[in-house]
């Protein structure tokens, strides 16, 4: 019953973005955790399968800021947003 209570209340926005293109952020955290991974490409196939079109942009915070610390260099945020210099 859990399932179909989900579905029930999943059918408006199935409806509303069917034929849209969906953006997902994929994010440096979620690729860390295997359990995330799953679920983002799980889901991201449901998306699909229920007529969405879904687009993923990689994010990959957690790499850019080791390879900023490798170059010596601090990685900064403001309000939770990275800021880089034009060296960087």
């Amino acid at each position: 019953m859990k399932t179909v209570k989900i579905l029930v209340e999943a059918l408006p926005y199935i409806k509303r973005f069917h034929g849209k293109k969906i953006l997902i952020k994929y994010g440096g955290h979620a690729m860390i955790e295997e359990e995330a991974m799953d679920s983002t490409a799980r889901d991201t196939v449901l998306l699909k399968y229920v007529g969405m079109e879904p687009i993923v942009v990689h994010g990959g915070g957690p790499e850019i800021s080791r390879a900023m610390n490798k170059m010596g260099k601090e990685p900064k945020f403001i309000e939770g947003l990275r800021v880089t210099d034009e060296e960087t």
